[in-house]
């Protein structure tokens, strides 16, 4: 199953593509919104997106309208995994079209129980 972490900040890129990759899931990375549409638009077979809100060039919540937005990207699970913890931010990218939402700091618990939530359990069970 594929997924992509979009995330300015490498180090959280880096942390969220080993926890995916450990659940068995084939990673890649984009570091702004319009870098994570253009590789989404064109690997339309991509599950699941992580998505930081704040980034330059397009930020999460524009990505999250845009990929809402596309009939081709109808299947791809949203999860917000930013700092941005109020309730309101959280009720922008819902509407907007975000199946979860995860503030950060995060655990591997917390994404594990996410992708539970959306359907996507890890395709090689809990590892350590």
């Amino acid at each position: 199953m594929k997924a992509l972490v979009v995330d300015d900040s490498r180090a959280i890129r880096v942390i969220l593509g080993q926890m995916l990759g450990d659940l068995g899931y084939e990673v890649a990375e984009a570091r702004h919104g319009r870098e994570a549409l253009i590789h989404l638009q064109s690997h339309t077979d991509t599950a699941l997106a992580l998505i930081d809100w704040n980034m330059p060039e397009m930020n999460g919540l524009e990505l999250v309208q845009a990929v809402h937005a596309d009939p081709r990207l109808v299947d791809v699970r949203l999860m917000m995994v930013t700092t941005e913890t109020e309730m309101a931010q959280m009720a922008r990218a819902i509407e907007a079209g975000a199946h979860e939402y995860v503030m950060k700091p995060f655990t591997r618990s917390v994404i594990e129980g996410k992708l539970h939530l959306l359907g996507l359990p890890s395709t090689h069970g809990a590892a350590a």
